[in-house]
């Protein structure tokens, strides 16, 4: 039995999120059918992180368990031969048989993508947030630095959230802008269900300056979902990145044009 670890990066619009749901189009039933062709046996697969309905993946990263024998180009060639456009397997390599996708990484980065100008886009619908009020990105960023560190994240989970504990290490969390687009960079080692869609929620708030910065440290404190922004678009979001321990030797997840 040999374990293969993978990379993949889809366009979620289509889809209820990565998980197997009756009924529902999903990143892991696509992908394990797929899977299942190249190996010819039944493949299952387990990822990093679950995303959701509408969220996107530049940097997943998933294994399997396979008796099959295959070459790693097999793998890759033969799984895309068999999805749809909008998901690729970007490349496949063998780990030991302790590397778990999820329970072996170190940490996961979020992108959240917004469109800040007057017109929307025609070229890049379901696939960034748009928001035409000019946004201050400056008080964004102040704003970010309050949620920074360990904390309750209570305010920022969904009422749907099945995790135990509401404690998550927020190692960084950064705005930047680059000409009409915004960019928050969320890196934790792991995310409550909606809390970074709930951070951009927020912080968007505060960058239409419908609050002060200050408000983000309050609505951290509170631990109250009830007294924080809206939940932000799925449209917007990706899985950027996972870090696991460099033993493992995986690849970095490539650029793409869609690095603004």
């Amino acid at each position: 039995m040999a374990r293969i670890a993978i990379g993949l990066e889809y366009q979620g619009s289509a889809y209820a999120g990565w998980q197997r749901q009756p009924g529902c189009r999903s990143i892991q039933e696509g992908l394990e059918r797929a899977l299942t062709q190249v190996a010819d046996e039944t493949v299952s697969v387990v990822c990093a992180g679950r995303t959701d309905a509408g969220v996107h993946a530049r940097g997943q990263v998933a294994h399997f368990d396979t008796q099959a024998r295959r070459a790693l180009r097999a793998w890759v060639l033969g799984a895309n031969a068999a999805l749809p456009r909008d998901i690729s397997l970007v490349w496949a390599l063998p780990v030991p048989e302790h590397f778990h996708a999820r329970y072996s990484a170190e940490a996961r980065t979020y992108r959240y993508i917004i469109l800040n100008r007057r017109a929307r886009s025609g070229l890049l619908a379901q696939r960034v947030t748009w928001v035409h009020r000019r946004l201050d990105e400056r008080a964004m960023a102040q704003a970010a630095a309050a949620l920074v560190g360990e904390h309750d994240f209570s305010a920022f989970r969904a009422a749907e959230c099945q995790s135990k504990s509401p404690i998550r290490r927020l190692e960084s969390l950064r705005v930047s802008r680059r000409g009409d687009w915004l960019i928050i960079d969320a890196t934790a080692n792991a995310f409550l269900h909606h809390m970074v869609r709930n951070i951009a929620g927020l912080l968007m708030t505060v960058g239409r300056g419908d609050a002060s910065p200050q408000w983000a440290a309050q609505v951290l404190a509170g631990r109250d979902r009830r007294a924080a922004a809206p939940t932000a678009s799925a449209d917007g979001l990706y899985l950027w990145s996972v870090r696991y321990p460099r033993a493992f030797a995986l690849p970095e997840s490539p650029a793409e044009p869609i690095d603004v």
